[in-house]
């Protein structure tokens, strides 16, 4: 695809970050690559955000993104748990902004509709439309499959005035 744009999904998580890579040229989407970054759960908090910040790195470095998008989680049961994953999320925007990348952020609502058509369902659907939408995309975790949501999302609405608005 030549002159295609390169998008970085990012599923966010202190235990396992999804990360999942498209290329997008007009309406056309093709499938990269994706994969899930694992932090060892032994290890203290500052360890496994370390691990996470490197191994995404790595992914940004190997396939080269024009853009990035993060999902915009929130877990509000858990203080603890919010934290944690609030911390895992500043990585996953922060390894493509030091790169140079523009971030976007995406409400996981937002992320359903753009790829199932209705902003719930669950993930059966989602890594459903992601295998209809790609049919050549693999993922080895449920995470690497948001992930490709995630960059599928932003693949659809990277044209919108607010994201081109912020890129002046």
């Amino acid at each position: 695809m030549a002159n295609a744009i390169r998008i970085m999904g990012i599923d966010p998580g202190l235990r396992h970050s999804g990360w999942g890579i498209v290329d997008t040229l007009g309406n056309s989407l093709r499938f990269v690559a994706s994969g899930t970054v694992k932090s060892d759960a032994s290890l203290d908090l500052a360890s496994r955000l370390n691990q996470l910040f490197v191994g995404l790195e790595e992914v940004l470095h190997h396939y080269q993104p024009y853009e990035a998008a993060v999902e915009n989680t929130f877990v509000n049961k858990d203080a603890t748990a919010t934290l944690k994953l609030g911390q895992a999320r500043g990585i996953a925007m922060v390894v493509p902004a030091r790169a140079g990348l523009r971030v976007a952020e995406y409400a996981p609502n937002a992320v359903k509709k753009a790829v199932i058509g209705v902003g719930h369902g669950d993930k059966k659907q989602i890594h459903m439309m992601v295998k209809v939408l790609m049919p050549k995309a693999s993922f080895d975790s449920d995470h690497a499959a948001d992930a490709l949501a995630i960059a599928i999302c932003h693949a659809h609405h990277r044209s919108s005035p607010a994201w081109r608005m912020a890129a002046e």
